[in-house]
This record gives C-alpha cells, sequence and structure tokens, in this order.
C-alpha cells in the first residue's frame, strides 16, 4: 500500500513539475528567457505520463526539423 501511494505522488509530482515546466516557458517566451526550451522540457516530462504530450513533442520536432532545412538550404545558397 505505501509503495503505491508513493509512486502516485512521484506521478502527481511528475506531473505538475511538467506543467509548471510548460507555464514558466509561456510567460519566457514573451519576456527574456529559454521560453521554447521550458514548453519542450515540459512536454518531455509529460509525454511520459501522457500520450497527448508525446504526439505534441513529435510534431514539434518534426516542425523543428523542417525549419532547420528550409535554414540550411538558405545559408547553402549564400
Amino acid at each position: 500500500m505505501l509503495i503505491k501511494t508513493m509512486q502516485q505522488a512521484k506521478r502527481v509530482a511528475r506531473i505538475c513539475f511538467g506543467f509548471l515546466l510548460i507555464a514558466l516557458g509561456i510567460v519566457m517566451v514573451v519576456t527574456p528567457g529559454p521560453g521554447w526550451l521550458f514548453v519542450v522540457l515540459g512536454l518531455g516530462v509529460l509525454a511520459a505520463e501522457f500520450a497527448w504530450a508525446r504526439h505534441l513533442l513529435t510534431r514539434l520536432k518534426d516542425q523543428a526539423q523542417r525549419v532547420r532545412n528550409v535554414v540550411v538550404q538558405r545559408v547553402d545558397r549564400a
């Protein structure tokens, strides 16, 4: 019983920490700071618990790869 309670407490702490990172990231997007990094880290923490976070993190990675490819192509042209 105690082990199950500790596991549930750790899960709740991870979920709260993930949402806290996302909230801080959103604030830092409009203020100075590494906002997108915190959002991605928060999604990474939440991805361990939720499928929607894994899906969103995958989509963000795909978008980042597309942006990287466009930037690299423009640098190669110059």
